[in-house]
């Protein structure tokens, strides 16, 4: 088989840019590591609506204005708008998406030449992907992160993000639970390949826990829980939150650390302030904000206990970066959170929705002296080194077998 490099169009409506800078930070981490030997070019479609300016006076913050393009680590990164029916037309995203991007994409493939589309989230990016592939006579990747276990329970969207797996030359999923649900979808196995995210150990390591306390207000005795992430329902801050009156009865001097700002699913900090402040908690659940990742450490390396008691996930990569900080997890059993807390040595993963085994699972991670040397160690050992180089062979594969596919005169100019 010809081995060709392939030239990247990562495609995907989640990604970091100036005006939503911690929006999709897992597709950056893991994509700009294969652009270090790949060629790469970064297409994040916006959603617009011709009167979404308006809508914008009653709800801050909707759908952001951003630049058509910017620069990050010298990669280009474009944001073309397609249109979007608020709150009407999500079953109409994927191929309006589709539609609209179809000239900037050819224009763009007119540039850069990319030979692969390599989508993320299979529907709507996916399922726009797959029909922009066809198009355009390009293949395409899928990489499937979570939310496409919601959309197969939708009765409107199961039968196109269905197509789009089924469409695709290759779907990585970053769990098994996500290839189990690919191949339920009717993805052929040998073209769905579990790639799990890594953790970066030159950002995420354990800093002196005194000194980061003093630096939160918080004294050497207090007990620290800490989670990470958008607020939003799911991710379930409330439902720590909630558990605290119980918990601070037998841990007088708890803390809860909140990490995380509005997300593109929407922003739950009023509404979490509110809840914190009616159960007297004012003092006691502290909001820190959206943090930067060479800046998460502190707040992890401060803590006792990692707590994500969310209601889906695909690969919450949070999990291995608190690990990688010496802490233990306590969080659902949902997506593929099981296989990243995979031992008993690294935290307890608790029923979805039982709050009685939640809050016992928290009260004796608490309580436990645990092996912090054996967390870290197990999260270093899940690094992305070996992770990107798999991706990169079989990217490599992707690339390779639609070039045998063409005639001899096309291959001569590929590369």
């Amino acid at each position: 088989m010809s081995q060709v490099k392939p030239r990247l169009a990562v495609f995907t409506t989640l990604f970091p840019t100036r005006e939503q800078p911690t929006s999709g930070l897992f597709i950056r981490e893991r994509m700009f590591r294969v652009a270090r030997d790949f060629p790469v070019v970064v297409v994040t479609p916006r959603p617009w609506f011709p009167f979404q300016s308006l809508i914008r006076l009653f709800k801050p913050g909707y759908r952001p204005k951003a630049p058509y393009h910017e620069k990050q680590h010298n990669i280009d990164v474009f944001q073309p708008r397609f249109l979007s029916i608020p709150y009407l037309g999500k079953s109409l995203d994927g191929l309006l998406m589709a539609l609209s991007l179809y000239w900037p994409m050819r224009r763009l493939h007119s540039r850069f030449a990319y030979s692969i589309i390599d989508a993320h989230f299979g529907y709507p990016d996916g399922y726009a992907a797959v029909r922009l592939g066809h198009w355009l006579n390009c293949p395409v990747t899928i990489t499937m992160r979570g939310t496409e276990a919601r959309h197969a329970e939708n009765k409107k969207l199961r039968p196109v993000l269905c197509k789009a797996l089924v469409g695709a030359t290759r779907v990585f999923t970053v769990s098994d639970s996500l290839r189990n649900l690919a191949l339920e979808l009717g993805v052929d196995p040998e073209k769905a390949q579990t790639i799990s995210n890594g953790v970066d150990s030159e950002k995420f390591y354990p800093l002196n826990r005194s000194a980061m306390r003093a630096r939160f207000g918080l004294s050497d005795d207090a007990r620290v829980l800490v989670t990470v992430g958008g607020l939003v329902e799911r991710k379930g801050f409330h439902r720590v939150i909630e558990l605290m009156p119980s918990l601070s009865k037998r841990f007088p001097d708890l803390y809860y650390l909140v990490v995380g700002g509005a997300c593109a699913e929407g922003n739950w900090e009023a509404r979490l302030k509110s809840q914190a402040d009616a159960l007297g908690l004012r003092e006691k659940v502290l909001f820190l904000g959206p943090l930067p990742p060479e800046q998460l450490r502190e707040p992890l390396s401060c803590a006792d206990v990692f707590v994500l008691p969310s209601r889906n996930e695909g690969w919450a990569n949070v999990l291995l970066e608190a690990m990688a900080c010496g802490l233990p997890v306590v969080t659902t059993d949902v997506g593929g959170s099981a296989e990243v807390v995979s031992l008993k040595e690294l935290g307890t993963v608790v029923p979805f929705g039982d709050t009685t085994l939640l809050e016992d699972a928290i009260a004796e991670a608490l309580d436990r002296d645990w092996g912090h040397k054996i967390i870290e160690d197990y999260a270093r050992k899940n690094s992305w080194d070996k992770r990107i180089d798999l991706l990169k062979e079989t990217l490599i594969d992707v690339a390779g077998s639609q070039l045998d596919c063409l005639p001899e005169g096309r291959r001569a100019g590929t590369g």
